[in-house]
């Protein structure tokens, strides 16, 4: 008896020491610290979720130039929000049109109605089971939010990503859904020599297989919408609407639109972005605060 007792003994002292080896569930965060959280991982070892102290500011009225995209999207988050049916959003196209902005924006239109967001790195979606986990029974609508979301070939985030949309024996839960953004529609670089892969069978085209798996993710989101270059007159209205959220005075305004052109020339792009950058400079070097 006392040597299955010592037996015993080892035996626990092993079992407790293997536990401090194993990987624990992802701990809850503070839910009531934001509105906003990122999914962190530090040192190899399992993500957490953590609140965002200071997310980022920014209206819909602020972004201009894409109606048809932001009557959209705030469609299908209303619905979401209010408990209804909703998809899953891919925003893709030219760079600083405000596709990024507009998932942070809604979260500042919808959050006291039970919005939040959540941004995960697109090396850290092998993750999304356990942030699934985490979220699945809360009363909270989440949005998963991958910012500038690409693949290449072989990473295991893309296989990740696909399951956790359409393609596991897990259903995921009604109080979420992805968007993200990203500048190719399929997701994944494309190559010339995909294109010998399609075939001509009885007069309709057949993608190879190769066109065909980077076509089979993006269709997982329900939504797609599209962002295109702004022209120069989108561009200044949208640098005087910045310019007068800055306190800029009308006449000023009028008078920096040489100026705003040639700030876009030196950057070589005519985006939102760009425009709100120079609104920012001209309005510091002229002593403007923003409202």
């Amino acid at each position: 008896m006392e040597d299955l007792a010592r037996l015993i003994r080892r035996a626990e002292a092993l079992l407790e020491r293997i536990e401090t080896l194993l990987p624990q569930p992802a701990a809850a965060p503070d839910w009531k610290a934001s509105t906003a959280f990122r999914w962190r991982r530090r040192g190899g070892v399992r993500g957490h979720l953590e609140p965002v102290a200071r997310p980022h500011r920014i209206r819909l009225q602020d972004l201009r130039n894409i109606d048809e995209q932001k009557k959209r999207i705030e469609q299908n988050t209303r619905q979401f929000v209010e408990g209804k049916g909703a998809n899953n959003v891919l925003l893709t196209g030219a760079r600083g049109t405000g596709k990024s902005s507009l998932v942070k924006a809604l979260l500042d239109r919808y959050a006291a109605q039970g919005l939040r967001l959540i941004e995960v790195d697109k090396h850290d979606l092998i993750d999304l089971p356990d942030i699934v986990d985490l979220v699945a029974q809360r009363s909270e609508r989440f949005v998963l939010f991958c910012d500038d979301l690409s693949f290449e070939a072989s990473e295991p985030g893309y296989k990740a990503l696909k399951s956790i949309l359409d393609g596991s024996v897990a259903s995921t839960p009604d109080n979420l859904l992805l968007y993200a953004t990203s500048n190719r529609r399929h997701l994944m670089p494309e190559f010339m020599d995909e294109n010998l892969e399609t075939k001509h069978v009885d007069g309709e085209i057949h993608p190879g297989e190769t066109t065909e798996e980077k076509i089979s993710l993006s269709e997982r989101f329900g939504l797609w919408l599209s962002f295109y270059p702004f022209d120069q007159d989108e561009y200044l209205a949208i640098s005087a609407h910045w310019l007068r959220e800055y306190g800029v005075p009308a006449g000023t305004i009028a008078a920096a639109r040489e100026e705003a052109l040639q700030w876009a020339l030196m950057r070589g792009s005519r985006s939102g972005r760009v425009a709100w950058q120079f609104a920012r400079d001209f309005a510091g070097r002229h002593g403007s605060t923003r409202k």
